[in-house]
């Protein structure tokens, strides 16, 4: 691997290696609020919120965006604490084909 590869990760997250605020886990769905597409975002943030027109969990994101998962939560947690992004209310129980889902989706990264 080139030494981009390392640093990239970093860069994105400003060094940060957590979110400021978490609770983000691999399942939970996140959903673009109305004026985030307007919002001037750059790069993986205007990625996330264009992806999260509809529910999209976390770990669908990072395959989206081929981020390892840690860097994805902590700019979906930024843009959650920045209102660009809402928690959609999460499931009780999860359902099988959805944890199937995110374990294939989480294996591919």
């Amino acid at each position: 691997m080139t030494d981009e590869a390392f640093l990239r990760p970093f860069v994105v997250t400003g060094g940060r290696t957590r979110p400021r605020t978490d609770g983000l886990r691999v399942e939970t769905l996140l959903h673009a609020t109305p004026d985030a597409l307007a919002a001037p975002l750059r790069f993986e943030a205007r990625r996330i919120v264009a992806l999260c027109r509809t529910p999209q969990a976390v770990a669908d994101l990072a395959v989206a965006l081929r981020q390892p998962l840690g860097v994805v939560r902590v700019l979906a947690a930024d843009l959650v604490a920045e209102g660009h992004l809402r928690i959609e209310d999460q499931l009780g129980e999860l359902p099988l084909a959805l944890i199937e889902r995110i374990r294939d989706r989480v294996s591919a990264l």
